[in-house]
């Protein structure tokens, strides 16, 4: 890992050619730098969080100013109790998983001794940007090097003390590796970002992680492939036959599990005969975890029959604004779901109030009916799309993909929690003894395109 401030083109110059040779790079040798890189985390893990403090104490001071979000302050310290044990993991976790390299997912006979094979391969050379997230540079290391991607970094000033601290362990760590020194490459100057973007014939893939303007940015500044999302709207929607228990202990955990991340919940639906009945049960949970509750007319209306003495500075009134708000924090917006002219049904409804506000990450239903959850599941066009589970199972570790590069909520390529299969394409593999396409034109050869098995 090299700690460069060379021009742009050099950076992706250098980093293409190190794609190239980490490509060929055997799975037992990208398996042992995975193996080396995790030890070396591990052996430096308080020079890396007293690095990580200093971050944590200037961002501190700019939240209390008002100038940096607590949502980012949150995403940037390592001391939380169990985050570095889990970047630790998502290493090892990486490295156990399949080698997603020259997996055959088609094979065709297309002729005696014409074979067509259709193989996995890495996708060259990552750009990814992230902000207050120090993690991502060992989680993307370890991706970059199981996917046999090379990787440039370039991490948010609020991380600059964590970001060198870490680059210095990995650096260390990899030299002795079979792994090319350029495959990973951390750019500290925020000038070059803009000269990286332009770089779209060495750079394969941007994956930016971080706030709504950064992705933004990044989407409008470059030709390169962006894969990631702006926001992280995730929607509940509580059907009439919901069981109160099971839609309780989901919403709660879907709010208040880690309210500044990406899949936690925004803004909750409640189907109009379900306002008097599973709501409050709802509520009166939220409520009693400090959640600020943002409800339209007939949903504060019913918790102000129902439930006379809830807190009445955790019950206000919604703004049509907030069913398009990204809180991060214990707010959600509450929204009725009534019965239209059109003769559509209330989870028709639903379904076109998610689609029309939500951001495509993941929206849940709380339902006792499959044939309900179906119709939900089908209609809403998001990443993941739950049944009576919290939003925050749409996470890379909890899906079994081992650590995560980000989330994408894009239509092509992958979709969702992206891991070691989201960084790989493929590639076409012809096996021949001589053949010529001429020999196939009209009245001649005849193609027997018979599948194979893998």
């Amino acid at each position: 890992m090299s700690l460069t401030e060379s021009s742009a083109n050099d950076i992706a110059r250098t980093a293409s050619l190190a794609s190239r040779g980490l490509a060929t790079l055997s799975e037992a040798d990208r398996n042992g730098a995975l193996a080396t890189l995790h030890d070396a985390m591990l052996r430096n893990k308080s020079f890396i969080l007293e690095a990580n403090a200093r971050d944590v104490e200037i961002a501190s001071q700019a939240a209390e100013k008002g100038n940096l979000s607590h949502s980012v302050l949150k995403r940037l310290d390592l001391s939380r109790p169990g985050k570095y044990d889990d970047m630790l993991q998502g290493i090892l976790s990486v490295r156990d998983l399949q080698d997603p390299i020259g997996q055959v997912t088609l094979r065709t006979l297309l002729d005696d001794d014409l074979v067509l094979e259709r193989v996995s391969c890495p996708i060259g050379v990552l750009l990814i940007i992230f902000e207050a997230r120090p993690e991502v540079i060992a989680n993307i290391a370890a991706l970059s090097i199981k996917s046999g991607n090379a990787a440039i970094l370039k991490g948010g000033k609020e991380s600059t003390e964590t970001f060198v601290a870490i680059s210095q362990v990995i650096s260390n760590a990899i030299v002795g590796t079979g792994v090319p020194r350029s495959s990973v490459q951390l750019v500290k100057t925020r000038d070059v970002v803009s000269s990286l973007l332009a770089q779209d014939s060495l750079i394969d893939l941007v994956i930016p992680r971080g706030s709504n303007d950064l992705v933004r940015f990044v989407k409008d500044n470059t030709k390169i492939p962006v894969l990631g999302h702006a926001d992280g709207l995730c929607s509940a929607y509580i059907h009439s036959d919901a069981d109160p228990l099971i839609a309780a202990k989901v919403i709660v955990d879907s709010k208040t599990d880690y309210p500044a991340a990406c899949n936690s919940l925004e803004t909750l639906l409640v189907h109009e005969d379900a306002l008097e009945t599973v709501f409050p049960h709802v509520a009166e949970a939220l409520f009693s975890k400090g959640v600020c509750l943002r409800c339209d007319i007939p949903a504060k209306a019913a918790l102000t029959k129902i439930l006379p003495t809830a807190p009445s500075h955790l019950l206000q009134n919604a703004v049509d604004s907030d069913y398009h708000t990204e809180f991060l924090d214990l707010i959600l917006a509450v929204k009725t779901i009534t019965s239209t002219h059109s003769g559509s049904s209330l989870v028709d409804n639903a379904v076109a109030h998610v689609n029309s506000h939500s951001s495509k990450h993941t929206d849940i239903i709380l339902t006792s009916s499959k044939e309900i959850a179906d119709i939900f599941m089908k209609g809403v066009d998001s990443a993941g799309v739950f049944w009576n589970a919290s939003t925050r199972f749409a996470d890379g570790m909890r899906y079994g993909f081992g650590t995560e590069v980000g989330i994408s909520t894009n239509k092509i390529h992958t979709r969702g929690p992206v891991g070691l299969d989201g960084l790989t394409i493929y590639k076409y593999l012809v096996r021949g003894n001589g053949h010529r396409a001429c020999d196939y034109s009209e009245g001649g050869k005849r193609w027997k395109h018979e599948s194979l098995p893998l």
